[in-house]
């Protein structure tokens, strides 16, 4: 690439993302670390709490898909900025709710907000990132998500603790339209539609990236034909494992940190953040991994070793935790875990827009939607088998369990075949 003045604009709109990442984890995490409050002011139980925490991944699920062709069809930019100013507005009426139905119908309906932001991230990288920089910056943008995480954790426990949880959750809210306004105002949805660009990066941007003409009318596909995909099948089966880990890390690892060791609450919000700055880690260096293989000609092991490793470490952290008597040692082997659970996000997504070309959003919106049904599950049936065995030993040893599975299903998979041919 020739020498261009000024800051490239692609890495503008990788901040952009970065922060839209951040804020969609603060969003997500804060119902979280507000749990007993808002039991104790709603009077739910731990059950009902975790059908609370799993409307969330039902609601994200089921709209994964129609967001990621709606990505693909109208572009990231008008679809993430009406998709965020929707969620912002029920993150907003989180803070309103009055009993156990009106929580679970707007942690749904908040849900079904966020569930084309990644998959609109997704289509945004495909028209504007180089094929050579997609594992750095999917993993740059999935730091964003475990650094917002992290960052919420004490910080929300802070403005609960100090202004309570219903002036918190407007607070986020109104953050997340100043972002959408942003986003519209500045993004474009290809390069070539961007005053400012120089002619150096844009052409270099055109080049480099997978498809360099994208005039071509995109052609329509639903559900049914991806559902013909090998390829596709095993992206859903490997994200399902993937996020099983990790939802632990942002729905029950704060209450159990918390009542298994007896802290406070910012205490147990301080080292609950811990495992999810692990996770922003393990974004970079899978990213790094990656793009490092790839530049070695290797396209097909650059997405499949990291993904692998990382469900390796995630199964040898859970297993690992099981035995630790301390919240030390405990969150030394739930860091390790979640720092390999998120090793597996850069390549699962950069696989999808692989795979998926110019229905990269639908594509990747219907891994995730696997993903968060296995979130869903991870919500339910962590206090269902708490309650059951007493322990949360059978939990782990699931986790563990599906985390080699998920290796086996990656070194079945084809990242440099269309889903249409495998």
């Amino acid at each position: 690439m020739k020498k261009t003045m000024g800051f490239p604009k692609r890495y503008f709109m990788v901040m952009g993302t970065f922060l839209l990442a951040l804020l969609l984890y603060i969003d997500r995490i804060c119902i979280s670390v507000a749990k007993e409050p808002i039991a104790e002011a709603l009077s739910l139980s731990d059950k009902q709490m975790g059908w609370v925490l799993a409307a969330f991944s039902l609601g994200y699920a089921f709209f994964q898909t129609p967001s990621g062709i709606l990505a693909d069809r109208f572009g990231p930019r008008k679809v993430l900025s009406v998709i965020v100013v929707l969620w912002s507005a029920f993150t907003a009426l989180t803070g309103a709710a009055f009993n156990f139905i009106s929580l679970f119908v707007v942690r749904f309906l908040f849900g079904a907000g966020e569930a084309g932001a990644f998959p609109g991230m997704s289509r945004a990288i495909y028209s504007w990132i180089p094929l050579k920089e997609r594992g750095i910056v999917t993993g740059i943008n999935f730091s964003g998500s475990r650094l917002g995480a992290a960052f919420a954790v004490p910080m929300v426990a802070w403005l609960i603790t100090n202004y309570g949880w219903r002036v918190t959750f407007v607070a986020l809210g109104i953050i997340g339209v100043v972002w959408a306004i942003l986003w519209y105002l500045l993004f474009r949805d290809n390069p070539e539609e961007l005053k400012g660009i120089s002619t150096e990066e844009k052409d270099y941007i055109l080049t480099t990236r997978q498809e360099k003409d994208m005039s071509a009318v995109l052609e329509r596909i639903h559900f049914g034909t991806l559902m013909k995909s090998k390829n596709m099948w095993l992206a859903m089966g490997q994200y399902f494992a993937s996020n099983f880990t990790f939802f632990f890390a942002l729905t029950w690892l704060f209450p159990h940190i918390k009542n298994e060791y007896n802290m406070e609450t910012v205490e147990a919000g301080f080292y609950t953040a811990i495992p999810l700055i692990f996770g922003a880690f393990g974004n970079w260096f899978s990213g790094w991994l990656i793009d490092k293989i790839y530049r070695d000609g290797k396209w097909d092991k650059s997405r499949i070793f990291p993904a692998s490793l990382g469900f390796v470490l995630a199964a040898i952290g859970l297993i690992g935790s099981i035995y630790m008597n301390s919240a030390g040692g405990a969150i030394v082997f739930l860091s390790v875990a979640i720092f390999g659970a998120d090793m597996t996000l850069p390549p699962s997504w950069a696989f999808c827009v692989d795979i998926g070309k110019k229905h990269a959003g639908a594509v990747s919106g219907t891994m995730n939607m696997a993903g968060n049904i296995g979130a869903f599950i991870t919500a339910l049936i962590f206090p269902y088998l708490l309650a059951w065995t007493g322990s949360t030993a059978l939990f782990f040893i699931l986790g563990a369990v599906l985390n080699i599975l998920a290796v086996l299903m990656w070194y079945n998979m084809k990242p440099h075949k269309h889903f249409s041919e495998y």
